[in-house]
């Protein structure tokens, strides 16, 4: 298959590994466990030494990460949370960021493609925002630059949120109690687009995937998660190749490929026709809380996991644009079980999202 300053604590991580992965070496190692003693020593040294080396590569980062030019504070978040969820935001009042990017799909909307104003289909599936702090670059096209340029595409778009946004920010001004929330959030900087999409960026720095039982197994706890799901660890960061995009704690490099889904959409390059591997290429999603953020692809036409792994098995449309990444696996029938169940592993036990009360 990133501004240290004004960072925000995360709830606390045990920032240590401190024990080795018991996951069934004998497949791994040849037949050593038929060895004799000491014949078998050094080989299962050299695995472990390998397993220890990959969790090593998926520790939690201890802190939110906030740009220089947007810092963290609590009344920035709360106003960002607020016009989050509020639908005045859109033309027809019905639609907020919260309606495709919604808490109870993994922060997007279950559903195949995006709908958009008027009830229309849009081309594309709805990204989840959950990890968006540590993204490098926005949209499946890599069209915004950043959160706070991102905020504000949907809002104006005439296919999603149709809202103008100086029709948004005159029906803002007409809505009392939203004028001394911007001036607690923006001392002195007024209501204004550019602090309408910072408050709404700020907050959704703050949506983070919760500890999931992967992230006590990389912190020491053998028991955390299955034998299966250790294996599939091990699938994943070699066989299966899925670690050469999906890497990091947050399982994404932010990179662009043809993955060879079949369609028209020409993904980023429409943005960079020059560049004969963009044709098709796609943003590489992060994989936290995947079980519950299906369908699955850019145009979500993959419903299950076990159907993405066995597009990935079959290597996709063979194209000038497809990625040297992508080729046939041959995986058999227990490997893709066990990545399923190590991508399982990946959701957390989210509180739920309070609804806030609207501003009037």
């Amino acid at each position: 298959m990133h501004g240290p300053l004004g960072h925000r604590t995360l709830p606390r991580f045990v920032a240590a590994m401190l024990a080795v992965a018991a996951i069934g070496f004998a497949s791994i190692c040849n037949g050593a466990a038929i060895v004799g003693q000491t014949r078998r020593v050094e080989p299962e040294r050299k695995v472990t030494a390998g397993i220890e080396e990959m969790k090593a590569q998926y520790l939690r980062p201890e802190l939110i990460p906030f740009p220089k030019d947007n810092p963290y504070t609590r009344e920035k978040a709360s106003l960002g949370k607020l016009l989050y969820f509020d639908p005045r935001i859109s033309a027809s009042a019905s639609q907020s960021c919260a309606t495709c990017h919604s808490p109870g799909f993994g922060w997007g909307d279950g559903l195949a493609v995006g709908i958009g104003h008027g009830m229309a289909k849009l081309d594309r599936r709805s990204p989840s925002i959950v990890n968006a702090a540590w993204g490098a670059i926005f949209m499946w096209d890599g069209r915004a630059a950043n959160l706070e340029e991102q905020a504000l595409g949907p809002i104006q778009s005439s296919a999603e949120m149709n809202m103008p946004i100086e029709q948004l920010m005159a029906r803002l001004a007409s809505i009392t109690a939203y004028k001394p929330l911007f001036e607690a959030a923006f001392p002195g900087e007024k209501m204004q687009p550019a602090t309408l999409a910072k408050a709404i960026a700020t907050y959704e720095r703050t949506v983070v995937s919760g500890r999931a039982p992967f992230d006590a197994w990389i912190e020491g706890d053998e028991r955390a998660i299955s034998d299966e799901a250790k294996r599939g660890f091990v699938i994943f960061n070699t066989r299966g190749g899925c670690s050469s995009c999906h890497e990091g704690w947050n399982f994404t490099n932010d990179g662009f490929h043809d993955i060879g889904l079949p369609g028209a959409d020409n993904g980023r390059g429409k943005l960079l026709p020059d560049i004969a591997k963009m044709k098709h290429a796609f943003k590489t999603p992060g994989l936290r809380e995947i079980s519950r953020r299906g369908p699955y692809m850019h145009d979500g036409s993959l419903a299950t996991l076990e159907a993405v792994i066995e597009h990935y098995d079959r290597g996709g449309v063979n194209r000038p644009s497809r990625s040297d990444l992508m080729k046939p696996l041959g995986l058999n029938a227990q490997e893709k079980s066990d990545l399923i169940v190590f991508l399982q592993s990946l959701a957390s036990n989210l509180d739920p999202t309070a609804m806030p009360a609207f501003p009037r």
